[in-house]
């Protein structure tokens, strides 16, 4: 009887009105990993050249993707109209397979946005309903819909940079960077917001955890090195020198300062390179310093961390020397993305510590 019991309890609806912040931390959780699944197809999509490719913001109607020759002749037709097209695709001989073949990324990069929006809007909506939402975190659970939906409109600002009445062959890397980074600021509140979510479950007296000076300054240094990054993959910057640790032979790059240091420092690609090398080393130290200052309360998040930030350095110089390897490239985007999620996390178990620290004292 006692077994029946417990399998119809567990089984139970929620009663309305009792917040669930279990329930809300796995699902903020599985949006986090859909998160990391399109930054990193975001990524391919960049390094294969594929944002181009579908010239119009079809919410509804862009779901499905050209049904039959007809409708491809005619997608095709648009792209060919493009600068990408006139000055590099059509140049180097691009037929349509090949157009399909970059139209896909495009595509299934955009459905992803539509997944996640309704993977986060839909549950939102039970849970409101269902009055499980913890007193304080509506609002930011608001704040997040709100940015899964600028996302959508940053997406198509950054590609109609590069369509239309325009010379440019690829789009704004000051736009692409926004779209990027936006996305990983997500991510962080994502997983900031299950972290305090999960421990609410375990203590209902737990208050969300601060942000301590230490942390955000970690976070300003990785924001630095992720910005520069965003910049790096805009202006297809890794293809200026693929030797490490020099940049084709010396280690000063031959940068152009002609219009001077400002414009240098955010358009020349050799400088944007040398810069984003060298600047890892500073978010590497960052971030282990930061790893360190957890290790005592939260070792996991430690280790995670250290593990992330020493990947994504080695994947940063393997993706140099392979020439920018589509797949090498993509795994450092990915390992990038995982290095976010463990930096918020050792952030919000950094904080969390100062709390519980200031408390015992």
């Amino acid at each position: 009887m006692a077994s029946s019991a417990s399998v119809s309890n567990l089984f139970a609806p929620w009663a309305r009105g009792s917040a669930r912040p279990l329930a809300l931390a796995r699902w903020l959780e599985a949006v986090a990993v859909l998160v990391v699944t399109i930054v990193v197809v975001g990524g391919i999509t960049r390094l294969t050249e594929s944002g181009l490719s579908i010239t119009e913001w079809n919410v509804v109607s862009g779901i499905l993707p050209p049904l039959g020759e007809a409708a491809w002749q005619a997608e095709f037709a648009k792209y060919q109209a493009t600068a990408e097209f006139r000055y590099e695709s059509g140049p180097a001989g691009m037929d349509l397979a090949a157009f399909k073949f970059i139209f896909f990324w495009e595509w299934f990069h955009r459905i992803l946005g539509r997944v996640i929006g309704l993977a986060f809007l839909l549950p939102l909506a039970v849970f409101a309903w269902r009055r499980a939402i913890p007193a304080g975190y509506g609002w930011r659970l608001g704040a997040m819909f709100a940015l899964i939906c600028g996302q959508g409109a940053l997406g198509w600002y950054m590609v109609s940079s590069g369509v239309g009445d325009t010379d440019l062959t690829d789009v704004s890397h000051f736009r692409l960077s926004a779209h990027l980074l936006t996305a990983l600021f997500l991510l962080g509140g994502l997983v900031w917001t299950a972290r305090d979510l999960r421990r609410l479950a375990r203590n209902t007296d737990s208050a969300p955890a601060p942000l301590t000076g230490a942390a955000a300054l970690a976070g300003g240094v990785l924001f630095i090195q992720l910005l520069l990054g965003a910049w790096v993959a805009g202006l297809n910057a890794g293809h200026a020198a693929y030797d490490w640790p020099l940049m084709n032979g010396q280690f000063l790059p031959e940068a152009d300062w002609s219009k001077g240091m400002l414009w240098a420092a955010t358009h020349d690609p050799f400088l944007l390179q040398f810069l984003h090398r060298w600047w890892a080393w500073v978010a590497a130290a960052a971030l282990v310093w930061l790893a360190r200052a957890v290790r005592p309360s939260d070792r996991f998040a430690s280790v995670a961390l250290n593990a992330a930030i020493g990947t994504m350095v080695l994947l940063g110089i393997a993706t140099v020397m392979s020439e920018v390897s589509l797949w090498v490239a993509a795994a450092h985007q990915l390992v990038g993305a995982l290095t976010v999620a463990a930096t918020a996390w050792a952030m919000h178990s950094n904080g969390t510590a100062r709390r519980e620290y200031g408390a015992a004292a």
